[in-house]
């Protein structure tokens, strides 16, 4: 929603754009209408005794027609200027009735002109195209936007000593976000961020590779355990159908001994 107007200690603050188009407005300065009435105000309180040669009229006129066309000159630029802005990413910088200096930045929807002054429409709001600072280019401000990204992600991370297997998913991310920039986005990066986030990477890899062998260690135990328990069984097993097997044939060898006294 627009603000209308901002109130502080009872009063209006005059906002980033009015302060703007009301410097403009009075630092207009003097323009060929002001050459007129000076030259008309010369002729009108001359000295009647010594009045102002032709000469010097004519050349006053001719100065006059110069400045004309220079400030014709100069508005047509300043418009075509402008307008080469719309569409386009823009930086402003207006100071407003405190003397705070703001930073606004936005694509420019609009160019208008008045009072031989050109203003640019940024957000709905109106700027003065003497406070335009910079045209920015959308492939130069994502890339720049997705550096800082990248460089404050990076400072979060904990120290490389402090590193655990807990932070992968983050380093993953990390280089992959890395991986993923072209050429011109990646120049925006410094070196020692590079440099920092590969032993990122080393120590992470490090750290899973040592985790991988400390569970493939456990398995390994764990398996040997299985083993010997199942062979401690089979064991047990075998001893207990040998002693089957033995009580069997003891009971076969009675048998056949109390057959044979019967026979006898």
């Amino acid at each position: 929603m627009a603000v209308d107007a901002i109130v502080q200690d009872g009063k209006i603050l005059e906002t980033a754009s009015e302060s703007s188009v009301k410097k403009t407005t009075s630092n207009s300065g003097m323009d060929k209408d002001a050459f007129l009435q000076l030259l008309v105000a010369q002729m009108k309180y001359q000295d009647p005794l010594e009045p102002t040669s032709n000469t010097e009229y004519i050349s006053q006129y001719a100065t006059f027609s110069q400045v004309e066309q220079l400030q014709n000159m100069a508005a047509t630029m300043e418009l075509s200027r402008a307008s080469s802005m719309v569409g386009k990413l823009v930086e402003i910088q207006s100071t407003n009735s405190n003397g705070e200096t703001k930073s606004i930045q936005g694509k420019v929807e609009y160019v208008t002109y008045e009072n031989n002054k050109a203003y640019v429409s940024v957000d709905g709001s109106l700027y003065s195209l003497e406070d335009v600072t910079a045209v920015v280019d959308e492939t130069y401000q994502s890339a720049y936007d997705l550096a800082v990204s990248f460089i404050s992600a990076m400072n979060k991370l904990p120290s490389l000593a402090n590193l655990t297997a807990d932070d992968k998913e983050t380093i993953d991310a990390l280089q992959n976000g890395f991986n993923s920039m072209t050429e011109y986005q990646q120049s925006f990066i410094a070196n020692q961020y590079v440099e920092m986030l590969q032993k990122y990477v080393e120590r992470m890899a490090a750290l899973t590779s040592s985790q991988g062998e400390s569970e493939n260690a456990e398995e390994t135990d764990s398996t040997e355990d299985v083993e010997e328990v199942e062979s401690a069984t089979g064991t047990a097993d075998a001893d207990k159908t040998g002693s089957e097997e033995a009580t069997e044939g003891t009971g076969e060898a009675e048998s056949t001994d109390s057959e044979a006294g019967e026979s006898v």
